[in-house]
């Protein structure tokens, strides 16, 4: 097939839930893609925060290849030894008890919300709301879209599930206002990455657990998009030395591999007994392994300190498009490889222009261009990418 033909099938089989760029990616290598007529591009949205390792990264392909080879699935009736090491390595990193393997993102939330609400329910029956901020993202499904307080993602789709409040992000006194005694739990994103990148005040992740505890409610980070060594260290609460209840995982954990788990203390994953939450496919042999590559790939690359060194590189060239473009860029922003840069306008033309010119990034709430590239960057790939910016932006 053509790229032509390739849209063409899209465009009359697939349900219409996209809006698509013309291009058709066919593979990669490192931090670059391909398209269907050999274009090669620099990847800075990485499958939206997903391949860590880029693409085709040796270690991961040769993982998920020999477990290809060996078993690709097995029921949860039985126990694995790749299920077993990523549980064990988990738990160890996170400083949490017990953890359960999902899908996706939006399923490893669903988990968490159902696990809170249950240990709500031990303290009191009516302990079941859940709040969580403005402008978070949270999943697709009807209880996660619910959670995501974006009216945009729910639009034609109630009723929607009852027991949700929200309250603005970064605001400890919205927040201590807005818990109550039937509160299960309060998630928050420690950094927001499809509300624009939005980073909170120092305290305010520490503000939250202090909240929470005084009324009993349970804390939950959502890091699907922080986690994996994404912001420079492993979880982006490690920042602020403030640990959840409950913690939520997808997106890099494989690679590119579908793949999310949640976390929790042995107090609250006590409430869940057999039969209370389950996955077919959650926890299959063939994504356990790939997650177990990507752990044992940032440890021995040095993945964390690599994302806090090229991190602050590409803040710094981003700084200098500011001071370039003022009538353009207002802020730059981010913690590791999750930058965000605030724009005076929308962006929508500026990622066409970029991926005309090689380079594929990302327009969040409107106006915020969003990069985040593989971990295993390095300077050049950062100063390509400047260099393309920097084209664009002059254009504009």
């Amino acid at each position: 097939m053509n790229a032509d033909q390739v849209m063409a099938a899209e465009k009359q089989y697939y349900m219409p839930v996209f809006t698509r760029y013309p291009v058709v990616l066919t593979h990669g290598s490192g931090p670059y893609v391909y398209d269907i007529t050999g274009k090669k591009y620099i990847d800075y949205l990485a499958g939206i925060a997903v391949n860590l390792l880029g693409h085709a990264h040796p270690g991961l392909v040769a993982a998920i290849a020999e477990q290809a080879g060996k078993m690709i699935h097995c029921s949860n009736f039985y126990y694995t030894v790749e299920q077993a090491k990523l549980v064990e390595s988990l738990a160890k990193l996170s400083g949490l008890d017990k953890v359960f393997i999902a899908n996706s993102g939006a399923e490893a939330n669903e988990g968490a919300i159902k696990l809170a609400r249950k240990f709500g329910k031990t303290l009191n029956p009516d302990r079941v709301e859940i709040l969580t901020a403005e402008h978070c993202f949270h999943g697709r499904t009807l209880a996660t879209l619910t959670a995501t307080a974006q009216p945009k993602y729910q639009e034609g789709l109630d009723p929607l599930p009852q027991g949700f409040g929200h309250f603005p992000y970064n605001d400890l006194a919205a927040l201590k206002r807005a818990v109550s005694a039937k509160t299960s739990a309060v998630i928050i994103e420690p950094i927001q990455g499809e509300g624009g990148v939005n980073i909170p005040d120092p305290g305010y992740l520490q503000g939250a657990r202090e909240i929470c505890d005084a009324s009993g409610a349970l804390l939950v980070f959502d890091e699907i998009q922080t986690g994996m060594a994404r912001t420079g260290k492993m979880f982006a609460y490690q920042h602020s030395g403030v640990k959840p209840d409950i913690m939520t995982l997808a997106k890099g954990l494989g690679g590119g591999v579908p793949i999310g788990a949640f976390l929790a203390s042995d107090k609250v994953a006590a409430v869940f007994h057999s039969g209370d939450h389950g996955s077919t496919f959650g926890g299959n042999p063939l994504a356990c392994a790939a997650a177990n590559a990507v752990l044992a790939a940032i440890a021995s690359e040095g993945l964390e300190a690599n994302a806090q060194a090229m991190g602050e590189y590409l803040q710094q060239g981003l700084t200098g498009l500011k001071a370039k473009y003022p009538a353009l860029i207002t802020e730059v922003r981010g913690a590791g490889l999750m930058v965000g840069m605030k724009l005076t306008r929308p962006g929508k033309d500026i990622v066409e222009n970029c991926m005309e010119q090689g380079a594929l990034i990302n327009c969040t709430a409107g106006d915020i261009l969003r990069f985040v590239p593989p971990l295993n960057i390095n300077k050049k790939h950062v100063d390509e990418l400047l260099a393309i910016l920097d084209k664009v932006l002059a254009a504009v």
